[in-house]
């Protein structure tokens, strides 16, 4: 996959996000290299616009108002099962990737991302799988699971730290502290 495209053969792109500057930087930034961009804010005009023109590409935010990214990534392919779709978060977990792979995303990147870290990743996904994939799959340590937990309950939150350390049954301040420390590598 090239950058660029000649305007016979652009790709199309549907981008989906509720923060509106993210949302036309990316499409912005995808229209100087040629490509045909829809945005939407939500999963409702995500739908409106595939059912209207199905994209060959879609990019995909996990966590918007009402319905989830991972919820759209299914009814994009129901629409169309062609679609190839990269979900984007800014609070990703082990198994928010893994649900939004087996529900048909082709990839999954950490926010921010900008056009080439998603040209890139549509590009890994279209490679042939690494037939020497690791034997055994190491499940993250129970400090690494703590960690992507807090930070899903806090995003869960809208960032208010008293009410995730409320959802969470921990004191305000011992969230805190957990908040100031690096994540487990693993």
């Amino acid at each position: 996959m090239s950058n660029t495209a000649p305007v016979d053969q652009r790709p199309s792109l549907l981008l989906v996000d509720d923060d509106s500057t993210l949302r036309e930087r990316l499409a912005r930034a995808f229209r100087e290299r040629g490509w045909d961009v829809t945005t939407a804010g939500n999963h409702d005009e995500a739908m409106v616009a595939a059912r209207r023109e199905s994209p060959e590409y879609a990019v995909v935010d996990l966590r918007m108002p009402g319905h989830s990214g991972l919820e759209l990534v299914r009814d994009l392919l129901a629409v169309d099962a062609s679609t190839r779709i990269i979900v984007l978060t800014g609070y990703g977990s082990i198994s928010t990737t893994v649900d939004a792979i087996r529900l048909g995303a082709v990839n999954y990147l950490p926010k921010p991302a900008d056009a080439d870290d998603i040209l890139a990743a549509f590009a890994r996904a279209e490679e042939a799988p690494n037939v020497a994939a690791p034997e055994t799959l190491q499940a993250p340590s129970l400090a690494r699971a703590e960690w992507e937990h807090i930070h899903r309950v806090l995003a869960d939150s809208a960032g208010n730290i008293s009410e995730a350390a409320r959802k969470l049954g921990i004191h305000r301040r011992s969230l805190q502290r957990k908040l100031q420390k690096y994540p487990p590598s693993r």
